[in-house]
């Protein structure tokens, strides 16, 4: 005879019981703790440049391809949380039924055999009968905190008890409240603004420019249930559209009100640092005017939105700029305004911002670029110009530097490079130096160009002598005046050929002997390419020394010749001097590497600020918010709530005025406290003192 066999079922049935499985849902939420990892070990959002600079561009490519630098976007992590959401939905739909009716039984109709197979048992004989019995363990249960029921049998009483069952509604709890979470982190992420923009027919923004000027079919209605964005407001000024920063680009967000900012303030420690910063703003809602303040971790909820301050900016100062040529000719003065464009000749001048509070740390740099030059091994290479303008290992020494502006200069091709100068001079290991920064990417730091600040604390001086380094005539005149100084007057024969010594350095050091496409363009790196291409290794530092000693006397007697021509007093041979032309000699070297024919100086400014706010509206966050209660609930309950259940079976004995009593415990999880609560139960039910 052939046993039947069970029907296979069908695969929607197979495909079900896989998603409503409870290793498939751990195994889902372990691959999202994973991607979660990665989300928060890798920088999200970043200028792909910055990925390419770190990975290589092979894998910034296929890490690009894998959606890494957006994961909480990607498609794949998207359709892993839908599947999470199911799979963990029909959990709670299969066993919500079942822990229902568990929660309504106390399972009363066990065999009274079958208590003698629990660990915790006990037996006993009371001096009451049956009915009197039950009367007496019913209260006590009672007090103790367990809810009972009884079924009278023929042989007997059953008493079935149990406490703690809020450890199944932890269950519930718990993986209601995973649901929860994930719903309202979709509900408030990009895929609804995304679902958005394909329901209402819209496209990303890529270019760049004013927000007046991008079209309509980059900007979402109101109505949209779910965005957070960014909306810069100036002072006195009014604005009703904020900006969705998306993984490809931009769209742009109507607001169901304008944002008027009237005043912003903030508040600074004695470092400079800003240590709270808060927006008076008014909201503009059709008719109605409502005044308040939005401070930072203070929002303001208006109808549903809510508006964080989010950070400041410039808001389109007005900077009073002078255009300094570094070859030679006449200083102009500019008049802009942050956030616009002017020509300047055949590049095209952007004003990007203004700073009017700058902490630096001006800790003192062990190997600064203000040493004295005579010391400077010219047969080195130096590889690096422009160094850092405050910068280095030690303890930091934070101190407000003062206001600076930033500024590109974009070429015809678009190629832009981007520069950063501060308006006042700076104290850098005992000099005082104006710093003027540049980088060619936003991924880079800025490098700063380091000149003295002259006696009266200006840049004229340095200028002067840049000035009169790039005029031939002078530096002749310099190098006369100092073979006519430094000849030793017992030996006049050497006068001609100092002269000509000193007029070779000048000649290097100006790159006026610099071809064009040449990589060493003049300064320390032509004399010490020099060196090294016509003077013999063995001799290379002796002839060094002797060459630095030249250009240095040089140099001085072209600074004086420079300051005669403009009609100014010689400086006197003192530190201050010294100090000067050691950084000046420096500073020229660089000036020579410097990648624009002018430097722009910040005269005078009228600071226009702008508060950047984060307005969202997000349905999801009530619910984020509730999923965390129920989390913690749930979590408390499973882990500190024991369900337990009782049986106590009361018969009579053969003495009719005695009964005997078994009872027996249970629990979902065996632990230590259940044999001290079992034996207060012997001790309070059935009056066991052992």
């Amino acid at each position: 005879m052939s046993s039947a066999t069970a029907p296979r079922p069908s695969p929607a049935r197979e495909l079900l019981d896989l998603l409503a499985s409870m290793r498939f849902a751990i195994a889902l939420l372990s691959v999202i703790c994973i991607a979660s990892v990665i989300g928060t070990v890798l920088r999200q959002s970043e200028p792909l440049g910055n990925y390419i600079n770190q990975f290589g561009p092979f894998w910034a490519e296929v890490f690009g391809a894998l959606g890494l630098y957006t994961v909480y976007s990607a498609p794949w992590f998207l359709v892993i949380l839908a599947f999470l959401v199911v799979s963990t939905s029909l959990c709670i739909a299969r066993n919500t039924p079942k822990i229902l009716a568990d929660l309504k039984s106390y399972k009363e109709g066990v065999r009274e055999q079958s208590l003698q197979a629990h660990h915790h048992k006990a037996i006993a004989e009371l001096p009451s009968n049956p009915e009197m019995a039950m009367a007496e363990i019913g209260s006590t249960l009672t007090a103790l905190g367990w809810k009972a029921r009884v079924q009278r049998r023929e042989h007997g009483i059953m008493i079935a008890a149990r406490r703690g069952a809020a450890n199944k509604i932890g269950y519930l709890a718990a993986h209601s409240a995973i649901v929860l979470i994930l719903i309202g982190g979709v509900l408030d992420g990009n895929a609804m603004v995304k679902l958005a923009m394909w329901v209402q027919g819209k496209q990303l923004y890529t270019g760049s420019g004013f927000i007046s000027e991008i079209k309509p079919e980059h900007r979402l209605s109101a109505a949209n249930p779910s965005f957070r964005g960014n909306v810069s407001v100036p002072e006195r000024q009014r604005q009703g559209i904020a900006v969705l920063n998306l993984p490809s680009g931009v769209v742009l967000q109507d607001l169901p009100f304008d944002i008027e900012l009237k005043k912003f303030s903030v508040d600074y420690y004695p470092t400079g640092m800003p240590k709270s910063f808060a927006s008076d703003i008014v909201i503009h809602d059709g008719g109605t005017r409502r005044e308040a303040t939005v401070k930072v971790n203070e929002p303001v909820i208006h109808n549903g939105l809510a508006i964080y301050q989010s950070s400041f900016e410039d808001g389109g100062s007005q900077l009073k700029l002078k255009l300094l040529p570094l070859s030679g000719g006449p200083t102009t003065n500019l008049d802009g305004r942050v956030g616009t464009k002017l020509a300047l000749g055949e590049q095209t001048l952007e004003l990007d911002g203004l700073r009017v509070i700058n902490v630096e740390n001006l800790a003192g740099e062990a190997n600064a670029s203000g040493a004295d030059v005579r010391k400077v091994d010219l047969g080195e290479s130096l590889s690096k110009h422009l160094g850092s303008g405050a910068k280095g290992d030690k303890a930091k020494s934070l101190h407000n530097v003062g206001p600076s502006f930033s500024y590109k200069l974009r070429d015809a091709a678009g190629q832009a490079r981007e520069f950063n100068n501060y308006m006042l001079p700076v104290a850098l290991d005992g000099r005082r130096v104006f710093l003027a920064g540049m980088r060619e990417s936003p991924a880079e730091s800025f490098r700063y160009l380091r000149m003295p600040a002259d006696e009266r604390d200006s840049l004229d001086g340095w200028l002067r002598l840049r000035h009169a380094l790039a005029d031939p005539k002078l530096r002749d005149a310099a190098a006369r005046a100092y073979a006519a100084s430094a000849t030793p007057s017992a030996q006049p024969q050497m006068q001609s050929q100092l002269q000509l010594t000193a007029q070779r350095a000048l000649t290097l050091f100006s790159g006026a002997a610099a071809q064009p496409g040449d990589e060493v363009k003049g300064g320390l790196p032509a004399l010490s390419q020099f060196i090294e291409r016509d003077v013999p290794e063995a001799e290379r530092p002796r002839v060094s020394e002797v060459l630095l000693r030249i250009l240095n006397g040089s140099l001085f007697e072209l600074h004086q010749l420079a300051r005669e021509r403009d009609g100014l007093k010689p400086s006197p041979i003192d530190d201050a001097t010294q100090a000067f032309m050691t950084q000046a000699v420096l500073s020229l070297s660089d000036s020579l590497y410097y990648p624009a024919p002018v430097l722009l100086q910040l005269q005078e400014f009228e600071q226009v600020q702008a508060s950047v706010f984060q307005v969202a509206r997000a349905p999801g966050q009530k619910l984020v918010y509730l999923g965390a209660l129920l989390l913690i609930v749930g979590v408390f309950a499973m882990l500190y709530i024991k369900e337990r259940r009782l049986w106590v079976w009361i018969a009579p004995s053969a003495d009719t005025a005695s009964s005997q009593v078994r009872m027996a415990m249970s629990s979902t999880r065996e632990s230590p406290d259940n044999a001290t609560l079992f034996a207060q139960l012997k001790a309070a039910v059935l009056k066991d003192k052992t």
